[in-house]
């Protein structure tokens, strides 16, 4: 992104808070990957509110650009609280589909782990606000984990296709706010359901949270699929991953897995390689002594670097001294760092 659109976007951003603290909502910040203000009112939860709707808004209508922050600050203001009762908020839940690392200033989210790099969170879906799940809030419902997940899934329609294609061809859903076509993945058997519609078996991308592509296994169009989920997925404040899924023989969704010498191996590795340094990479920019994932070269290989006292990413390779090591070689000096997700590791 452009040195002058990011500061067009923090100077937007700027404006937004100013308002919300004049409010009363004096913890309100800017989170630039996102482009979104997070706040909280009194003791509720952190509030996201999105600003891609207000900036394309302000590009349309220049002239009324003080007048249209002071209405989509109100809007997000007089929006009412979430439920407190457990029978109330229920039918408002949705699961969403996020990378592992934690959400903004939530610093206990409802989470669980859903595919690799990629964790299953649960928000709580108003008309004009999405409020992420704490896990402290179940005590308050008097509910367990697996409740809440269940019942976020069982709020999504679970929509289909109609129509049987007599080709192969690409389905890519828009989100308009409310249908969470990215979501749908973390349910059971959905997306196996949609071979008819697409002629195939069905391979899936969530390059970002506003768009999934479903194509048929083995189309001419996969592997520009991969490329251009992959520009997506690097370019969008709200990127989810470049990587494809389809699903296994019990309907869960999986990773789409390529062995050597197939023709989608090398796409299948980028994207697997891609997601993992940008998720360690947003990790490593709230912890110390982080090391850096990179990828080695043409081989697609991933690497780090050990040095005394860092926290390693699990990588193919692994950096030690002079040597270059492979990661299974590595693994029996090293153990796992509790609570970190993606996870990491130091030497014993």
């Amino acid at each position: 992104m452009g040195l002058f659109r990011r500061i067009r976007r923090a100077r937007l951003a700027s404006q937004v808070i100013r308002r919300l603290r004049h409010a009363g909502a004096a913890d309100a910040r800017y989170d630039a990957r996102a482009f979104a203000v997070r706040f909280s009112r009194g003791g509720e939860a952190t509030k996201v509110l999105p600003l891609d709707t207000l900036l394309a808004e302000r590009a349309r209508r220049r002239r009324e650009r003080r007048h249209q922050v002071d209405r989509f600050v109100a809007g997000f203001l007089d929006t009412p609280l979430p439920p407190q009762r457990w029978a109330d908020v229920c039918p408002l839940l949705r699961p969403v589909l996020r990378g592992s690392v934690p959400v903004g200033d939530i610093s206990a989210p409802l989470r669980r782990p859903a595919l690799p790099y990629l964790s299953e969170f649960v928000v709580i879906d108003q008309p004009d606000t999405m409020t992420y799940v704490a896990a402290e809030q179940l005590a308050g419902w008097g509910v367990p984990e697996a409740e809440v997940f269940t019942a976020a899934r069982q709020n999504l329609t679970g929509a289909v296709l109609h129509g049987v294609a007599t080709e192969s061809v690409v389905v890519q859903f828009l989100d308009d706010g409310d249908s969470y076509w990215t979501s749908h993945l973390l349910l059971d058997g959905w997306l196996a359901r949609l071979a008819p519609q697409v002629g195939g078996v069905p391979v899936a991308f969530a390059p970002e949270r506003g768009t999934l592509i479903v194509v048929a296994d083995g189309s001419t169009h996969l592997p520009g699929l991969f490329a251009q989920a992959e520009l997506a997925y690097l370019t969008s404040p709200r990127a989810i991953t470049p990587m494809a899924y389809v699903s296994d023989e019990h309907g869960h969704t999986v990773p789409y897995a390529a062995t050597p010498g197939h023709p989608l191996y090398d796409c299948v590795r980028r994207a697997e390689a891609v997601l993992a340094m940008q998720e360690y990479a947003r990790q490593a920019e709230t912890l110390a002594d982080a090391a850096p994932l990179t990828l080695a070269g043409d081989d697609l290989r991933t690497r780090t670097v050990w040095t005394p006292g860092v926290l390693l990413p699990r990588a193919d390779d692994v950096v030690i001294g002079d040597d270059v090591r492979p990661w299974a070689e590595v693994a029996p000096d090293l153990e796992r760092v509790a609570g970190l997700e993606p996870p990491r590791f130091r030497r014993i």
